[in-house]
């Protein structure tokens, strides 16, 4: 390869990967965004969906286009809940700002990971909810940021089974034409005429526990060593919390979600 092809291929890198980066913060402010509204829209219930498959779809959709396209948690009485217990040495951060702790557990394979945002007791999860960024979550998460310690976790068992009709909650958020007859152009999708959107159904499950995290049928197990721990801090997730499922190379949030309540 001649000096010239290098300095091409070396470009032509380089352009793909400003170009990854850009997809993925774009897609990580977008699942924030949709984050916020879907808590707007159900203060007090569990959320939890995958903003990959909303983007994926709507991609499908936008690229068929042609045209421009543009609370709070209630108080409730206490439940029980079964815990599960995890001592290991895990990333962890505190964040004045929103008066929250913020745990990184890496999955065995170490190319997803969970964070958990979990506000002080007694602290709103609407706090967190309204503050948070892509941007902010990305800075929280940083090595820097986070501290390498001893922890011992409880996090609740659970599995989360929720349906959207998505067209209100993403017309809120200015994607209007393609759910309107008389604006929607999908003829790059269909030679159909006056076709557009009726509905955008989104399901999504995530289940949590002692093997690890289940989420739309894929399954890792969270590496887990049982030394004996010393000076340990605790995490306990024993009220409302966000949590998102992450890959790591390419900082892309894979799934979303709130707990509220067994």
């Amino acid at each position: 390869m001649n000096l010239q092809s290098c300095v091409e291929y070396h470009f032509s890198f380089a352009s793909r990967l400003c170009i990854m980066t850009t997809v993925c913060e774009a897609n990580g402010s977008f699942a924030i965004h949709l984050l916020k509204t879907l808590c707007q829209n159900n203060p007090s219930k569990n959320v939890c969906y995958s903003p990959v498959s909303i983007s994926s779809a709507l991609a499908m959709v936008l690229l068929g286009a042609k045209g421009d396209t543009a609370a709070q948690i209630t108080q409730k009485e206490k439940q029980p809940v079964q815990m599960m217990r995890q001592k290991d040495t895990f990333h962890l951060a505190y964040v004045n700002e929103v008066q929250a702790q913020v745990l990184l557990m890496p999955y065995e394979g170490m190319e997803l990971s969970m964070v958990v945002l979990l506000p002080d007791d007694g602290v709103d999860l609407s706090k967190v909810e309204n503050s948070l960024t892509f941007e902010k979550l990305t800075a929280w998460t940083r090595p820097y940021f986070m501290k390498s310690t001893d922890v011992e976790v409880f996090l609740p068992k659970f599995k989360l089974q929720e349906d959207y009709d998505m067209g209100s909650v993403l017309q809120r958020l200015t994607m209007m034409n393609v759910f309107q007859e008389d604006k929607a152009d999908l003829s790059g999708m269909s030679p159909e005429k006056d076709l557009c959107l009726s509905q955008f159904i989104h399901k999504s499950v995530v289940e949590v526990n002692e093997e690890g995290t289940e989420a739309a049928a894929a399954s890792a197990t969270i590496s887990v060593d049982c030394a004996d721990i010393r000076h340990v801090s605790t995490f306990c997730a024993d009220h409302p919390f966000l949590f998102f499922i992450r890959h790591k190379e390419t900082n892309s949030l894979l799934f979303c979600g709130r707990f509220s309540s067994p």
